[in-house]
């Protein structure tokens, strides 16, 4: 809708109208209080931070005084302070959402980097210890101030939201912050998984983002200008940048290049034992980093080199693995060790993970994750074409040594992985198998073979028989109904209001001419733009199919492309004509969205029942989609003939349909009192989504909320309850981008199964994993890109 087309978050489904994969990120604006222009983001958050410390210790002091008192330690008084042990029991008897003391830890952490809290010998580091005493600067930060209950209460509850908010970072900076020999497991992980988002590591291995967080060692530096190293100094160390920005400068050339967080620098004079080769310079004040000094990071290469097995044939290297961490910390070795693939050829890649497909006396045994994710990635690196005529060769391999009992046994067990393995390739993409006309054909050829072998289909029936109680079988065999093996019998058409799309579907294309008069037809999904123009105008002419946005922002669509009716923005319309035509089209009326809202309609519904709607809906556009449309649109739908991403492309567009949605209906809503009853009903709506865990929607509404021309409505935000605002305050810090979106992924690591994503996020951060990583290790498939990509 043209009155606001300024995105917040805007995903492209169409992959053929941009050169690449672009996904814009989220702006963040921490509202309703106003910033001044003069004032910097930290000091509005400092400041923010101070109120909190002011309601937090003000409610301390009215209900329990006696934490605040001389304690005696080693023969040493140390006047009015507090234990950290019995501040973190505290603020966990006030905030019953923390689940763990090292939440509370974090929160005073907060304080702790402010000033406001201050360790007795200086240290900057938290302790949850009896003997670790603290005290607050209440003269210097004027904590004491006195309020009425109910207001105290309602400040100690947003006081301890922001806490809570910011706990996290401060933790993680505090573990940062300690002697890697002193890192706890627990804090070993906390760092793992940040590495897991941080560009500098996105290349890198498990295991050595494992090791890394074992030895990097946080380093800061407060003013701008400070020289971390010059050009031709000693390589000592490599670095990343955790917070702020440096240039980069060499002798001759001045500034060569700026880099800001997330990059790294100093890698190369560690690898090539070498000077360095430009002189590193803070850009801005209060640089943090992640240092790893030389010996750690020679040792680290030699650890990979050491714990790398590589399998060569004929005198080519067809398979990588390497021992994973866990079997190296417990001295595993021959066949308690534990190897993870790496990279190797399609064909050696399929050997392997077929020998780690177990057999038992029903067949039950679980397969592998690994050869889930072989099988969702296939076709980026071994196409139906390639691996069907693999599996055929494994199906019919024979021993050429052994005895007759010995070869009829590896025949049968080689047969029963195989099918194993082509059944959970059956049960992972169900009937989306149908569709690929290579696979159908040799799931046929093999089903009759499978028919042919009565022992194996003995050993079969036995297999179903002992589950044949279980509705829905796991890991693999189908069942044997009639007496014939059928891949396919369990999977069923999908039951509700929403079926997936399949490429075969056919959906009403609308296409309209440059004096706005439409036409439509009824074609394929997977319609390419050359068939949809033969079917309006003759061939051999100078038409050209356009989409066209509200804006009047229009791109020329290749003829090649495919899908491309369902993969269209949520304001966009098809136009067809000449090429001299094409800058003259304008936007259709239609495009320009309404011109009356629907609040009258919305003041009868319930905020519960919106959101349950809205829930139901999507829950059913995300089962719709299938995994391996997330690695058809990453990786390019036109690298793969004949598949679709329908499914994803609609649900994705669900998320701007919402956004834009909630910022229509208050834009178009003129009665000022109307309107803040429907911006608060929109806050609750989100609060129910959020409890739903329906983070897509979720996100939808927030960014709805957030959006410019919603947050000018001063006069209406104004009339909001100050509880509803604390309420909309708190989930606007779930929007916040900083250290990749750390707030969100903390608040999604304590959800539990089922929930619905952030879509855009999810794709932004497999865009990043794709990005970072080659698909390809020196002509070897890197299996490792496609594990993380899942």
């Amino acid at each position: 809708m043209h009155l606001f087309r300024s995105h917040n978050y805007q995903v492209f489904p169409d992959r053929y109208s941009v050169e690449t994969t672009t996904i814009r990120g989220i702006s963040w604006t921490p509202l309703p209080e106003a910033l001044n222009s003069k004032d910097t983001l930290k000091q509005f958050l400092s400041d923010r931070v101070v109120k909190a410390a002011r309601s937090v210790y003000s409610v301390m002091i009215e209900r329990n005084p006696g934490l605040i008192r001389d304690r005696k330690y080693h023969l040493k008084t140390y006047r009015q302070c507090c234990s950290g042990k019995e501040l973190v029991e505290w603020l966990m008897k006030q905030n019953e959402c923390l689940q763990s003391r090292s939440q509370a830890v974090g929160m005073w952490q907060v304080l702790v980097d402010e000033g406001i809290l201050v360790h007795v010998k200086h240290e900057l580091n938290f302790h949850d210890k009896d003997t670790q005493f603290y005290r607050f600067q209440d003269s210097e930060f004027g904590l004491n101030h006195v309020t009425n209950e109910k207001d105290s209460e309602d400040e100690l509850q947003e006081g301890l939201s922001l806490l809570s908010q910011l706990g996290p970072d401060a933790l993680l900076t505090m573990i940062l912050r300690k002697c890697p020999s002193q890192r706890s497991a627990e804090d070993l992980e906390v760092i793992y998984e940040e590495m897991l988002h941080v560009k500098a590591a996105a290349h890198l291995s498990t295991s050595v983002r494992k090791e890394l967080a074992a030895v990097l060692v946080f380093e800061s530096h407060p003013k701008a200008g400070t020289v971390l190293f010059s050009q031709g100094d000693k390589g000592t160390s490599w670095y990343i940048i955790w917070k702020g920005s440096v240039n980069v400068i060499t002798h001759g050339k001045g500034l060569v290049t700026t880099l800001h967080e997330g990059e790294d620098f100093g890698q190369l004079a560690l690898l090539n034992d070498a000077p360095r080769a430009a002189t590193i310079i803070l850009r801005e004040d209060n640089c943090h980093f992640l240092r790893v000094d030389k010996q750690d990071f020679i040792r680290i290469l030699k650890d990979v080199e050491a714990n790398t097995v590589r399998l060569e044939e004929h005198g080519k290297t067809v398979l990588v693995l390497e021992k994973s961490a866990d079997s190296r910390e417990q001295g595993g070795a021959g066949n308690n060790s534990k190897y993870t693939v790496m990279s190797g050829t399609p064909e050696k890649l399929l050997e392997h993970l077929l020998e780690t497909v177990k057999l038992d006396s029903n067949g039950n045994d679980a397969i592998e994750p690994c050869v889930n994710d072989f099988l969702l990635t296939h076709k980026v690196f071994m196409p139906s074409s390639q691996l069907c005529p693999a599996l055929q060769h494994h199906y019919q391999a024979e021993l050429s040594e052994g005895s007759d009992q010995e070869k009829a046994a590896y025949v049968l067990n080689t047969k029963q992985k195989v099918v194993k393995l082509i059944a959970q390739w059956v049960a992972l993409y169900g009937l989306l198998l149908k569709e690929d006309p290579i696979a159908l054909d040799f799931l046929e050829r093999l089903k009759r073979e499978v028919a042919g072998d009565l022992r194996l289909c003995s050993i079969l029936k036995e297999q179903f028989r002992d589950r044949r109680r279980t509705k829905v079988l796991e890991n693999g065999y189908q069942s044997l109904s009639r007496n014939q093996f059928d891949w396919f019998s369990n999977c069923e058409e999908a039951v509700g209001r929403l079926q997936p799309i399949r490429a075969q579907d056919k959906v009403l294309y609308e296409i309209y001419r440059p004096d706005n008069k439409h036409l439509t037809l009824m074609l394929p999904v997977n319609t390419s733009v050359q068939d949809v123009m033969s079917s309006i105008v003759k061939p051999g002419g100078d038409h050209v199919l356009v989409k066209m946005n509200s804006a009047g922002e229009r791109a020329q669509l290749k003829l090649d492309a495919t899908a491309v009716y369902t993969a269209m923005g949520l304001n966009e319309r098809l136009f067809i004509c000449t090429s001299s035509q094409v800058e003259h089209l304008t936007p259709l009326k239609e495009q320009q969205g309404p011109e009356r809202g629907t609040t009258d309609i919305l003041e009868q519904m319930g905020s519960k029942d919106i959101a349950s709607e809205l829930t139901n809906y999507d829950w059913e556009l995300f089962t719709a989609m299938h995994e391996a449309e997330l690695v058809y649109y990453i990786f390019g739908r036109h690298k793969f003939p004949g598949v679709i991403t329908a499914n994803l492309e609609r649900f994705v567009r669900r998320f701007n349909e919402v956004q834009y949605w909630v910022v229509t209906e208050l834009c178009l809503c003129e009665d000022l009192v109307k309107r803040a009853i429907l911006l608060k009903k929109f806050i609750k709506i989100a609060a129910v989504l959020k409890e739903q865990k329906n983070l897509n929607s979720f996100f939808a509404v927030m960014f709805g909320l957030s959006n410019s021309a919603v947050q000018r409505l001063y006069k209406t935000w104004e009339r909001i309850p100050s509880k509803t605002k604390r309420i909309y305050c708190a989930y606007e810090r779930l929007m916040d981008p900083s250290r990749n979106h750390r707030a969100y992924r903390l608040t999604v690591a304590k959800l539990s199964p089922p929930y619905i994503p952030f879509m855009p996020l999810l794709l932004k951060d497999m865009t990043f994993i794709h990005e970072g990583n080659p698909n390809y290790v020196e002509k070897l498939v890197n299996f490792e890109k496609m594990v993380r990509h899942l």
